[in-house]
């Protein structure tokens, strides 16, 4: 009887979720169950399950609805009934083709329309459904002859008088209004509940051909679908890159042995070897479409000239590797192909392809355009009401003022005003969380379908441009349909714009893929182990560079390693410090067990990889195949395999006591296995990522200058531009404001001087930024203040912008006349008349007084508009002459001593420990050379932080193998000079300091364990 259910993925209406919704079906007795979601089948695989689950017969169908309105709901007779719905919403939501009135002629769909949108005629498939408070207009006579054609209609939206207040709020979301400006058609009727069936029934006693109508329908629809099975190969995606298997498989050996030939010459038969062995598992397991897909892609990209990385696990194929897909040997870093791809694994490789931020998009065009707009689509992703938006959301709908919505969204329940409104935001807010808000795209996955993906899902256009589908990619997982990873990073967008401006500048080509250069280079060694890296790929944050100066990190392989331990899950276990310390004393350890000498020499007994988890799990605790398979879907952080780490558990101690383990040692070696699940790398993953790292470390090394001028066009990476700058000012550079002569939108590099880009001016659009370098070019530079404004179309608050900037100093006139003199312009100037002159008359001479500006008013223009000072230190605006007894130069020389130094703060990290929250600080002194410090939650209570700015520091240096960090024990924020702009407003000659920026980084994981915490074996267990 219940035609017309709706779970909470009808977005801002239902509020049940699916399995709530089949929950209540089943106690209630209900034998038969439809889905109808609001214009989307996001929930029907799920409910399908459910359903099944709980011996309940499922149908799947959609409510069609615009705007407010019901059209009419669509309830499938077969599976391909949904595909007919879901082209109709796709062009819709795809294609803004308009939702008709009445249905089109659908072939497997029972159409039940409301009584308030009857068409005239209906067909065979199309009823009129008739809620229970609607029976008394039967007797109506438009209606009487209808009743043929009736159904019970009796929708579910909500369960209790709670849930319809809760329905109410989500509607007053929707429409952005208030609860008490709802009207009847922008909610659900009081009725939409589940009611026994035996009361439905005799509710339509006196009309049992609409009781039969409906019974009927329920018999002759059915959802039958075939998900992927659990130990099959087979799968949904595209089935062939030619025609055929046995066309795909000789592609893919020619592709394969040609590449072979390049990477490794004609006579290595280790590599002859095993490509052979690869190709013989891809062909058994029918995974070489994927193969030539992705190759296909790859050949693309490099037609157009784009960089890209191939990481993750498909680094440990060979085949990939003589495909061009990824550019690690495997062979070279024993990279073993069986974690990649082996006869257990059923679902296709997973390739992690990254390409630049800029790069991306075309990438994603290019397969849309090749596999077939309709066969192409992104992964759908549900995005929740996070704890913010909750409040806010609701808040809003109770008739709450901006203030007290913004207080509370900002702060924890807790501290919420207790009042009566406040409470009920408090109660229905907690009833929403985790319901999904809106839908959106997910961040690279996109699904390559055989059949059209319209048989499976409708589509949506987000913002972006490429469609969705309606579900995540743990449904599409479920039912076949496994995605491709297409990722984009900035470090590619920065070496690739660097190894441009290179050839630009300087007439070098590099080939930055050259492994003599991006793997092992003598000079880019030295760096490595100083930790002199920031602006280069994944090793610049403070705590990366920390670990490469205390492993005196000077070769790739080690390289290689860190960039795995430095992942939450091996710091987490403790393995991170106990492999610093075997990386530093060698002949001070035992190993653990033989095994994991035999298998883990490389890394001194330490899991640093998943493989290593993996190799532990079957050599040292006898774990089948596939228990190591769950094992790496575990660590690769599928939330629903970590669910079956604990089955694996007991198999493993099982195991362990049949190898004749003790107890205490599998004990050990398990919780370091567990220690990794779902924060690990793979080792080829950090045989990428080194890569990356290697390739923008030797373009820093060897041409500074244009790299830290890629590294501020894409945005920089963990530190802010101001950073970067100090970096190449550190290189040689000669920094300039942006000047309206020289300036792009972007920053450039002259010889030596840089020149900030407009793009640096938050405060200026970025059409007129891009206008100014435009007109320059085309028709020279700019004589003048005066002939600037006629040829650009701009008002007095950007040229103010630009004025203060010192964007007109070619002009040689001070900043405050250039001000006096674009007001006499601009007072009768009118933009539509700036062309109307045919030749440039002379321009004005204004005689204006002379008008003197202090030392340092530039710097604070500077500070006001893009944040930082750039025509000098920010240790020149101090007010103090001190600048401190230490430099960091000299610091490992003081190790025990108490230190006072005087510092500019770049950047802090939020730290939980068990006493408190703590700091870790990154600093530069006068020299511009960083330090780091630490600020344990005793000195915070005194000492804490007060923004961006200098602070005098005193504490104590503490060098931990070879890497020097200062523990704080008391510190000051030390007072700038006051604003000289305003000499003569005291109360405004301290606001611009409030501007001067610091990075800071929360984290929220729990505390690291201490060396005594962890207590990792370094002699061999009995």
């Amino acid at each position: 009887m219940y035609l017309n259910c709706h779970s909470y993925h009808s977005l801002r209406y239902g509020t049940l979720s699916v399995q709530n919704l089949v929950e209540q079906a089943f106690e209630l007795g209900i034998k038969t169950l439809v889905l109808t979601d609001i214009n989307t089948v996001t929930a029907i695989y799920d409910f399908k399950k459910e359903c099944e689950n709980a011996g309940i017969k499922p149908i799947a169908g959609i409510e069609v609805r615009k705007e407010n309105k019901l059209l009419y709901i669509a309830i499938a007779k077969e599976f391909s009934g949904i595909g007919e719905v879901n082209k109709i919403l796709t062009e819709h939501n795809c294609n803004g083709v308009e939702l008709s009135e009445t249905a089109p002629n659908y072939n497997q769909v029972f159409v039940i329309y409301p009584i308030q949108n009857i068409p005239e005629t209906l067909k065979e498939n199309e009823f009129i459904g008739i809620r229970e408070e609607e029976l008394n207009l039967l007797i109506r006579p438009e209606f009487k002859d209808k009743i043929n054609k009736m159904v019970v209609l009796q929708p579910v939206t909500f369960s209790t008088k709670k849930e319809y207040n809760l329905h109410r709020i989500l509607r007053a979301i929707d429409g952005n209004t208030l609860i008490s400006k709802l009207s009847e058609d922008d909610i659900c009727r009081k009725s939409e509940h589940f009611k026994p069936e035996i009361d439905l029934i005799k509710s339509f006693e006196h009309y049992p051909k609409i009781i039969n109508n409906t019974k009927k329908i329920l018999a002759e629809c059915s959802f039958e679908f075939i998900y992927k099975e659990p130990r099959s190969t087979e799968n949904k995606n595209k089935k062939y890159f030619k025609e055929s298997l046995e066309e795909d498989m000789k592609l893919l050996s020619e592709l394969a042995y040609s590449g072979l030939e390049k990477r490794y010459g004609a006579n290595d038969e280790v590599a002859r070897q095993r490509v052979e062995k690869e190709l013989k598992v891809i062909g058994e397991l029918k995974f070489s479409a994927y193969f030539l897909i992705t190759w296909d892609i790859i050949q693309y990209s490099n037609r157009m000239g784009f960089m890209h990385v191939g990481r993750g696990s498909g680094a440990n194929s060979i085949v990939s590797y003589c495909l061009g897909i990824t550019d690690i040997c495997p062979i070279e870093l024993d990279l073993y192909f069986e974690r990649f791809l082996n006869l257990n694994r059923t679902s296709p490789p997973d390739f992690d392809i990254d390409w630049s931020w800029q790069n991306r998009d075309a990438i994603i065009q290019y397969i849309f355009d090749t596999y077939g707009k309709d066969r192409v689509a992104f992964c759908g992703t549900n995005v929740e009401f996070k704890y913010k938006s909750i409040f806010r959301e609701v808040g809003k709908a109770f008739g709450l003022p901006k203030e007290e919505l913004d207080n509370l969204a900002g702060k924890s329940m807790e501290n919420h005003d207790q009042n009566s409104i406040v409470k009920l935001v408090q109660e229905y807010g907690q009833l929403m969380e985790k319901f999904p808000n809106q839908r959106s795209m997910h961040a690279c996955g996109i699904l390559i379908s055989e059949e059209p993906i319209t048989t499976y899902t409708a589509l949506e256009m987000p913002p972006k441009g490429f469609p969705i589908a309606q579900f995540d990619m743990n449904v599409a997982e479920d039912i076949g349909l496994e995605k491709f990873d297409i990722l984009s990073q900035r470090g590619l967008g920065t070496i690739n714009e660097t190894v441009e401006l290179i050839k630009k500048n300087r007439g070098i080509e590099i080939d930055i893929r050259d492994t003599s250069i991006s793997k092992d280079e003598s000079v880019c060694n030295e760096y490595l182990a100083i930790g002199k890296t920031i602006g280069c790929f994944y090793i610049e944050s403070p705590a990366m560079r920390g670990l490469l100066r205390r492993l005196k990190c000077d070769n790739y392989r080690t390289l290689v390693a860190a960039s795995s331990i430095i992942r939450p899950g091996v710091a987490q276990s403790g393995m991170m410090r106990e492999y610093i310390f075997r990386h530093n004393h060698p002949n001070q350890f035992e190993y653990f067990h033989p095994v994991f000498e035999e298998n883990l020499k490389e890394t001194y007994g330490i899991m640093v990889y998943q493989e290593d988890v993996i190799k532990i799990a079957q050599y040292f605790g006898g774990l089948s195949h596939a228990d190591g398979d769950i094992l790496r879907r575990a660590m690769s952080g599928k939330e629903r395999s970590i669910q079956k780490l604990n089955e694996v558990k007991v198999n493993f101690f099982e195991s362990c006591k049949r190898e004749g383990h003790s107890e205490q040692m599998t004990t050990e070696a398990f919780r370091q296995i567990q220690s990794f699940a779902g924060y690990s790398f793979c080792k080829a993953h950090s045989a990428s990522y080194a890569v990356e790292s290697y390739q923008s470390l030797y373009l820093k090394v060897y041409y500074p200058l244009e790299f830290m001028v890629s590294v501020i066009n894409n945005q920089g990476g963990f530190y802010r531009t101001e950073v970067y700058i100090h970096e190449a000012r550190m290189s040689g550079a000669d920094v300039q404001n942006p000047c309206v002569n020289n300036s792009e939108y972007q920053t450039i590099l002259k010889g030596k001087e840089i020149y900030l880009g407009f793009m640096v001016l938050q405060s200026l659009e970025t059409k007129v930024a891009q206008i100014i370098s435009e007109e320059r070019e085309k028709n020279g530079d700019y004589k003048s203040l005066e002939n600037f404004i006629k040829r650009i179309p701009i008002g007095i608050e950007t040229i103010q912008i630009l004025i203060f900037i010192g964007a007109f100093r070619f002009t040689g006139k001070p900043k405050n006349e250039l001000l006096v003199e674009a007001r006499l312009l601009l007072i009768n100037y009118k933009i539509e008349n700036r062309n109307i002159a045919l030749f440039d008359e002379p321009a004005n001479d204004f005689k204006l007084p002379e008008m003197k500006r202090e030392q340092f008013e530039d710097a604070f223009d500077e500070v006001e508009i893009i944040g930082f000072p750039v025509s000098c230190s920010p240790f020149d605006l101090l007010q103090t002459k001190f600048r401190g007894n230490v430099f960091v130069k000299d610091l490992l020389k003081f190790h025990k001593s108490q230190v006072k130094m005087l510092a500019y703060l770049i950047s802090r990290k939020h730290v939980p420990t068990k006493k408190g929250a703590m700091f870790f600080g990154t600093w530069v002194d006068i020299n511009g050379d960083y330090f780091d410090t630490a600020h344990f939650p005793d000195s915070l209570e005194k000492y804490q932080f007060q923004g961006g700015g200098c602070y005098l520091l005193l504490g104590t240096v503490e060098v931990d193998y070879h890497f020097p960090t200062i523990t704080i024990y008391k510190m000051a924020k030390m007072p700038m000079i006051p604003d000289p702009r305003y000499a003569y407003d005291k109360e405004k000659q301290y606001d611009v300091h409030k501007q001067i920026r610091e990075d800071v980084s929360m984290t929220s994981r729990k505390p690291y364990p201490q060396a005594h915490e962890i207590n990792l074996p370094r002699q061999k267990f009995n």
